[in-house]
């Protein structure tokens, strides 16, 4: 493709750059020098040309380049990214030479030694998203090339984009075979909040109260660090402060930790009084305060009631501070923490404008740090969500990404009881591989005995599988743990869906009204809510639900809706449809 005057083209830019090139150089600057000159006169300038590409400009660790075919573009890109993945296997961890690429299909301003134009821009800034050894493409090359390709496509929904008011729908073509976290594998910061649990004052003389104020203590370090969420301080950390009242500020900057827990023990004959609060040891703010009542003989009870409404408490208080705190930063600085915070603030919101920010701000996530479990983990729910919520044009693609993506994050923490719930989540809810999904399940609870998704995603498969029993004690389990969580609206369902299968229609009706009261356009709610009131013979009732779903779902459809029907019970599923169609609903 000449270079000549000024004029507009359409052409296909595609952008590299070198993974931690700079990593490199400090490793062995000279050793990384030359194979990249290696790579740019035997790999990558080759592979432009013979795939009729011209590389239009290259930067120290990577180039710019244009295609008259979307085709050949696409088709280079895979050879790079499989030919530097073969190179890579026989080399150090730490000095492999992995690389980003981007695609993007437009018209583009064409100068003698350059292009430009907003085509371009999107190329550049779609690298963002991309994982060492991946390719990120917009949909004006999928679009045309999708029949040609050979490697998995994985729809990363809406890209909103630095400095461009218009999202831009991308994919992101995976290759399978790379090892991307051992990229970073002597990375010891860990970017999560941090918790200190301090001894209890106890307020009288007698002896015994010590041993009680300690041990409700250390139930409550038991159940925080079940959350994966928190970094929490060990209890031989803060024995040396005893009992006495500290000052907030001091023991952040000592210990290194952003909360701080402290309460304390008053018994009068038989009757014990516990209080608890928690604090930011950054302002030296209280941020929430509450006050236990029992009787000596129930001290164990006591004990674990004062650990199971800390951990249900703390954690939501916890992650919402954070939250602001992210938002407050600006973005140039923001790790991959706080980017996942954000994620699932918009993921939360079931609202698709928000719901489509979620994925990229998650996949930012994974690119900045891809060893991060948790980015993983909530990647593979926001999949999840998206075919609930009737997003996708393609169900079977997110049931298969958000199990590879719950997979990734087990396999880089294998005790995540998040992962592990999401996993065997989308095998039985979206693969309909129930065993396995109830295999992952069991593992969760057994990793995250507090981890109130676990208790409800369980919940879900037990539902599925007519165990309603079980389905409506996890789920309540599951609320329990997470009274002021954001996600409430879906503990809530979940309860309502058990109460549904197991014929307690009343109850199912009055958790899908209190859910429906928390997110309104969450449509597996009105679904199930739909149908209860069917089953109740309350038509009008029930006509109004549905009207409901359609205005959140005008082109919801019966037919379509029939293949992702979780239910295992034939029976069920086709009672189900057959209530949501006497409610007039379509299809």
């Amino acid at each position: 493709m000449p270079l000549g005057r000024t004029e507009r083209r359409r052409c296909a830019v595609m952008v590299l750059d070198v993974v931690g090139y700079t990593r490199l150089m400090e490793v062995d600057e000279e050793d990384t020098h030359r194979r990249m000159m290696d790579l740019r006169s035997e790999l990558l300038r080759p592979s432009v040309e013979g795939f009729n590409g011209q590389i239009i400009k290259e930067t120290g660790d990577g180039f710019l380049a244009a295609f008259d075919s979307p085709i050949d573009a696409t088709n280079c890109a895979v050879c790079l990214q499989e030919s530097l993945g073969r190179l890579s296997r026989n080399v150090e961890l730490e000095k492999q030479i992995l690389c980003r690429v981007s695609l993007n299909f437009a018209e583009t301003i064409v100068e003698k030694h350059d292009i430009f134009g907003e085509g371009v821009n999107i190329a550049a800034r779609l690298q963002n998203y991309a994982e060492p050894g991946c390719i990120v493409a917009s949909e004006a090359i999928i679009g045309l090339v999708r029949s040609e390709l050979t490697v998995p496509v994985v729809d990363l929904g809406d890209l909103h984009l630095k400095n461009l008011s218009t999202p831009v729908r991308a994919y992101s073509l995976h290759f399978g075979t790379l090892k991307t976290p051992a990229l970073f594998p002597n990375r010891i910061d860990d970017s999560r909040p941090s918790i200190a649990v301090l001894p209890f004052r106890y307020l009288s003389d007698v002896e015994n109260d010590r041993n009680f104020a300690d041990s409700i203590v250390d139930e409550i370090i038991h159940a925080l660090t079940g959350l994966k969420e928190l970094f929490v301080i060990s209890r031989a950390s803060t024995l040396g402060l005893g009992s006495q009242n500290v000052d907030p500020r001091s023991i952040g900057e000592q210990f290194g930790v952003r909360y701080l827990l402290s309460g304390n023990f008053h018994r009068s004959g038989t009757r014990l009084r516990i209080g608890t609060e928690l604090g930011d040891t950054m302002t030296g703010t209280v941020l929430w305060a509450d006050r236990y009542e029992g009787d000596v003989s129930g001290i164990f009870e006591l004990q674990e009631s004062i650990s199971t409404r800390v951990v249900a408490t703390v954690a939501p208080h916890v992650r919402e501070r954070e939250l602001q705190r992210a938002m407050r930063k600006h973005p140039e600085n923001m790790d991959a923490y706080d980017l996942v915070l954000q994620g699932i603030d918009a993921l939360y919101r079931m609202d698709y404008s928000a719901f489509s920010r979620a994925r990229g701000l998650l996949q930012q996530a994974i690119v900045l740090d891809p060893a991060y479990a948790p980015a993983h983990a909530y990647a593979a729910q926001w999949h999840i969500h998206r075919v609930a919520q009737g997003w996708t044009q393609n169900p079977e693609e997110d049931g298969h990404e958000a199990a590879r993506l719950a997979a990734t994050a087990i396999e880089l923490d294998k005790y995540n009881a998040l992962a592990l719930a999401l996993h065997g989540h989308a095998r039985s809810f979206l693969l309909k591989d129930y065993e396995a999904g109830k295999n992952y399940l069991d593992r969760a609870l057994m990793a995250g005995p507090n981890c109130a998704l676990a208790w409800t995603l369980s919940s879900c498969t037990s539902t599925y599988l007519g165990d309603t029993d079980t389905a409506i004690e996890q789920a309540e389990r599951g609320l329990r743990l997470s009274p002021f969580d954001p996600l409430i609206f879906f503990y809530l369902h979940n309860l309502g869906m058990a109460h549904y299968v197991n014929g307690t229609y009343e109850d199912a009706v009055s958790c899908g009204r209190k859910a429906a009261s928390y997110k309104r356009s969450f449509r597996a709610n009105l679904r199930v809510l739909t149908a209860s009131l069917i089953a109740l013979g309350r038509t009008m009732e029930a006509r109004a639900t549905a009207e409901t779903l359609l205005e959140v779902q005008p082109d919801f459809q019966l037919s379509e809706y029939a293949t992702l029907c979780p239910f295992k019970d034939r029976g069920t599923p086709q009672l189900f449809l057959e209530r949501l169609r006497a409610a007039g609903l379509p299809g």
